[in-house]
């Protein structure tokens, strides 16, 4: 039987749990990391994707951006497949992130790994990353016409470097191949670092690099950009036009995002959200974007989720063309 003093005893119990409640800090605002975190890179050393994600961390910590440090770990294999599968292995681990590119969308469209993007967390899109077709310096390749003629005039020998088959510079050389009937010999390398240092070495004899990639041997006076795939001229190379401005409406973007593991618990998921938003802020990152024709646009949540899987569906109909 409940008593009217029990009922008054129940309401100021309810009453005192309350208050306790609304004094204590949220679980997303207290979430903090126990252990060092983890940043997968699906991509090998030396290129856009690994350059970027070390230049994150490097923020992070010289900004405290994080309570614990954050380790960048390379796991390239098979054109991201293997940074892939460590990432679905990982489900519900608050302490990994993976940094990614394109072959996010072409690797499980092009091999069957296990692997469906949308169970994944997005966490935040920090960039969308250019493409440029670059020649030796060296080179009497000064205009796209001039570079289709070449292609055309090495029947068939012509060699341009990339990445891998599948990914984004093999994309753009298929994209080439199409709108210029012309043919390459596709020479993948481990990473877009090591590619940009192939073409200044004579080994190859074109790359589609992000600006980031050659920026170096472009300041050397080594390498030569011709035309950029990009709707309007890019800011750090005014005299290079765009490929749609010179009759070919060709455009390409690399997206420069992070996710984490399935299932990874909502304050984890804010704290890493926040934190890469306010490394989007900082001066260092967009000084740097600026430098390197990146595009800053930040995004997460649904919108980001809703960006990737519009991206896959377009870039599973670019792999069909192929």
């Amino acid at each position: 039987m409940i008593t009217k003093t029990s009922k008054m005893l129940t309401k100021c119990a309810l009453g005192g749990l309350a208050i306790l409640m609304a004094s204590m800090p949220s679980y997303a605002s207290d979430w903090k990391p126990i252990k060092p975190v983890e940043m997968v890179i699906m991509a090998g050393q030396g290129g856009g994707a690994d350059r970027l994600a070390r230049l994150f961390q490097s923020i992070i910590q010289k900004e405290s951006l994080a309570s614990m440090p954050v380790l960048p770990i390379n796991k390239g294999g098979g054109s991201g497949a293997e940074a892939m599968r460590y990432l679905k292995d990982k489900s519900g681990d608050p302490h990994v992130l993976m940094a990614t590119l394109n072959s996010y969308y072409t690797t499980p469209l092009r091999t069957d790994i296990g692997v469906d993007i949308e169970e994944f967390t997005p966490i935040a899109r920090m960039a969308v990353d250019t493409f440029v077709l670059w020649v030796n310096a060296d080179s009497d390749i000064k205009t796209l016409d001039d570079y289709v003629a070449a292609v055309k005039a090495a029947g068939g020998t012509w060699k341009m470097g990339g990445t891998g088959t599948g990914q984004e510079d093999s994309l753009i050389t298929a994209m080439l191949e199409k709108e210029f009937g012309i043919k390459h010999i596709y020479v993948p390398f481990k990473g877009g670092g090591t590619v940009a240092k192939n073409l200044v070495g004579g080994h190859i004899d074109s790359t589609v690099n992000n600006p980031s990639e050659q920026m170096g041997f472009f300041e050397a006076g080594k390498s030569r950009p011709i035309a950029a795939f990009t709707p309007e001229r890019l800011a750090v190379f005014p005299d290079v036009p765009t490929m749609a401005e010179l009759g070919h409406p060709m455009t390409y973007y690399m997206q420069r995002s992070f996710v984490a593991p399935a299932s990874m618990p909502d304050a984890a998921v804010a704290y890493y959200v926040e934190m890469f938003k306010k490394l989007s802020q900082t001066e260092e990152w967009q000084t740097y974007a600026s430098k390197k024709a990146l595009m800053t646009d930040f995004l997460s949540g649904d919108e980001l989720q809703a960006y990737f899987l519009a991206e896959r569906a377009a870039h599973a109909d670019i792999l069909k063309n192929m």
